[in-house]
């Protein structure tokens, strides 16, 4: 295995946090428009919710193709990520109703958006650091 990818656990690492962006793409895909939402947009909290999942998963996205970029191989990183997507609505739906759809579900979002950026910044490294 290691003359198809040498770095195992980063890439199992790297499958986990782009199998939670995907997901959550999946979840706030039906959030928006907002103007069709009344549960959500009825209420402040449901709009920051919303558009706070928004920011969290742009900035899951990018740290886990930076990580991705620099720990792996890319063609380990198009296979596992091209899977990963394929696989992706198949998890989405086994997800319950009531968590894909609400305010509820946008919280829970959010915590799994956030542990995974946590994940990441601990890995090492995973976002640029300043000059």
């Amino acid at each position: 295995m290691a003359s198809v990818e040498p770095n195992l656990v980063p890439l199992l690492w790297f499958a986990l946090c782009w199998t939670v962006a995907c997901v959550a793409f999946l979840v706030l895909a039906g959030a928006f428009p907002l103007a069709s939402r009344p549960d959500i947009a009825g209420s402040p909290a449901g709009k920051a919710l919303a558009l706070g999942n928004v920011l969290l998963l742009a900035l899951l996205m990018a740290g886990t193709a930076w990580f991705g970029w620099t720990h792996l191989r890319w063609t380990s990183l198009v296979i596992a990520g091209g899977s990963v997507f394929l696989f992706a609505p198949g998890l989405f739906h086994l997800w319950p109703e009531r968590w894909r759809d609400g305010r509820a579900g946008l919280a829970l979002l959010s915590c799994a958006l956030g542990g995974s950026i946590a994940v990441l910044g601990v890995l090492g490294r995973a976002f640029p650091a300043p000059a």
